[in-house]
């Protein structure tokens, strides 16, 4: 069931704060305010949408329905379309239907769980896909991960961090090393692998691979300099963001998924190299 976000901006009931910290006398800061920001370093600092991502469609998945108002209320402040729904088979079907531009999954659906819904997502589409999951369930964030998922929230949240995260994925296409090198070298061939930044296309022997947006911008990233070993840190400011926030093992979950698509051997690096003590590289091909 579709859910009118209209009607439940502001409502707050007893159990919310269990998962989401709020201030309710939050507004979307005035310019002035955005500029005193600048520099602080802080990802969750909101902003008004882009005129590019005024379009933006966010999906929200959870089946708490006042959270899920919560968070939809401060995402149309920030200037973004939302709807929700409350259940796993209702998410699929809604991806299919609108097409969202990003999808706010939580993990713990009743029924058809988060894991299997992104997993079913992943079959045909490319949306960005940010899972929710309680703060103590380590292993669902990673499972979550390695079936598509681009980013994690872990509850309670800040709710302007959650928007934040939104806007920076919204952000990649147009930050960080891949967007910088789109005009100068759109094609990279490394043996039977064809990266094709400007096209968002990548090939592995004449054939197209399906990655995620985060496994394709980290190897447009890794791809962009083949002679330079990246700490994960690098990689996570060129893809995610200078300002975010979190464990910075999240790369090496993505790069391990790439690897099982490229059919590459972690010891043999042929596309994605290890540089111990320092990150990845680009391998030879």
């Amino acid at each position: 069931m579709f859910i009118d976000t209209s009607s439940l901006e502001g409502t707050v009931r007893g159990g919310i704060k269990d998962s989401l910290r709020f201030d309710e006398d939050l507004q979307v800061p005035t310019h002035r305010e955005r500029n005193a920001r600048e520099g602080e370093g802080r990802l969750w600092s909101v902003t008004t949408a882009t005129m590019d991502e005024k379009a933006a469609r966010v999906l929200i998945v959870e089946d708490e329905r006042t959270l899920a108002g919560m968070v939809a209320a401060y995402l149309s402040r920030a200037g973004y379309t939302t709807s929700i729904v409350c259940s796993g088979t209702e998410a699929v079907l809604a991806v299919q239907e609108q097409s969202p531009d990003v999808v706010l999954l939580d993990l713990g659906l009743p029924g058809l769980d988060g894991i299997e819904v992104c997993r079913q997502i992943r079959t045909f589409s490319d949306c960005y896909v940010i899972v929710v999951t309680a703060r103590k369930d380590e292993v669902d964030k990673l499972v979550g991960l390695s079936v598509g998922a681009d980013d994690y929230v872990t509850k309670p949240f800040d709710v302007r961090e959650l928007v934040a995260r939104v806007q920076a994925v919204l952000r990649r296409p147009r930050a960080g090393i891949a967007a910088r090198i789109y005009k100068q070298e759109p094609v990279w061939v490394f043996g039977d692998l064809r990266i094709d930044s400007a096209g968002r296309q990548v090939h592995l022997g004449g054939q197209p691979l399906a990655l995620t947006p985060t496994e394709r911008d980290l190897l447009i990233a890794l791809a962009a300099h083949p002679g330079m070993a990246f700490t994960r840190r690098q990689l996570i400011e060129d893809v995610w963001g200078q300002g975010w926030v979190g464990d910075e093992h999240l790369v090496d979950v993505h790069i391990a998924h790439l690897r099982k698509k490229l059919n590459d051997d972690p010891d043999t690096g042929r596309y994605v190299a290890t540089v111990r003590g320092v990150g990845y590289r680009m391998g030879r091909g």
